[in-house]
């Protein structure tokens, strides 16, 4: 898995890829991408940036992530998400590794990561428990009643 700054190239098969992952509704789909066109576009601007994951010279997956406003030191994980046939495979946690070693080159302190709590969202929580990944707060029926927040951190 090779792992590397998000291009414009990628952001067709990005889009592809985003609009075939099931739990991604269509608002979804589109603010990941408004994110991953200002990373690509104007990262220093915008302060967003984004990595992609690459097998076979293929999109496996892609991560953006920006400052924390008015939190000096913290860094918000935006979006994270693997191609279906990527999935398992190492690109999820080749990509936060990438974006973690950015962070701490950067002296940054604490990442935070927002999840849902519903069951399609169980891999995700699992994934986000072995990268060590820690819940911290947990707002009821945040997205819709039911589906509730799940604030995860970890201190680099």
């Amino acid at each position: 898995m090779h792992v590397r700054p998000l291009l414009e190239a990628d952001l067709p098969p990005l889009r592809a890829m985003l609009e075939g992952i099931v739990e991604f509704r269509p608002d979804e789909v589109t603010c990941a991408m408004e994110l991953a066109e200002l990373a690509v576009r104007d990262p220093d601007g915008s302060g967003y940036h984004g990595f992609a994951a690459e097998q076979e010279g293929r999109l496996a997956g892609f991560l953006t992530y920006g400052p924390t406003p008015l939190a000096p030191g913290t860094w918000d994980l935006y979006w994270i998400a693997s191609a279906a046939w990527a999935r398992g495979k190492g690109a999820g946690s080749a990509l936060v590794r990438a974006m973690e070693a950015a962070l701490k080159k950067q002296k940054a302190r604490l990442v935070r990561v927002e999840t849902s709590s519903i069951t399609e969202y169980e891999p995700t929580r699992t994934f986000y428990d072995r990268m060590k990944y820690l819940p911290v707060s947990v707002i009821k029926d945040f997205y819709h009643p039911g589906d509730d927040l799940v604030i995860l951190t970890k201190r680099l």
